[in-house]
């Protein structure tokens, strides 16, 4: 985040040519745009539904570290799945980085077409020390 900037990025992770950041902090509450499973050390997109759901939120975690946020702070996160195959992938990632059933963020899931071969999409907003 440059000095005085709001934009959060993934160290190795884009979205390509399309000119928008991974998340945005405003005060104390981060932002995300649709974190992917791409892999930092490719920029391309981890093999397999259960590979693509570890490495979100991975990608997830890492952008919140860059914003002074951990996945603590987390409150919602909206999950987007190519279909109804990947739910399963998704709550073994989910319950690896929210083991607690008592301390878990609020979590939507919606079904819609991904583009690139996306399996699946997270969106989150955190609240620093929340």
């Amino acid at each position: 985040m440059k000095a005085g900037g709001r934009s959060l990025e993934i160290d190795g992770v884009s979205h390509g040519s399309t000119p928008i950041p991974m998340g945005a902090k405003v005060g104390n509450t981060i932002f995300t745009s649709g974190i992917s499973g791409k892999l930092p050390s490719t920029n391309k997109l981890a093999e397999g539904a259960e590979a693509q759901a570890f490495q979100a939120f991975e990608n997830l975690a890492a952008l919140l570290e860059k914003g002074g946020a951990t996945m603590r702070d987390v409150g919602v996160i909206n999950v987007t799945v190519a279909d109804e195959s990947v739910r399963d992938a998704v709550n073994k990632a989910w319950l690896k980085h929210f083991p607690d059933e008592a301390d878990r963020p609020a979590r939507h899931t919606s079904v819609q077409p991904l583009r690139g071969g996306m399996l699946l999409q997270l969106q989150a907003i955190a609240v620093i020390g929340g």
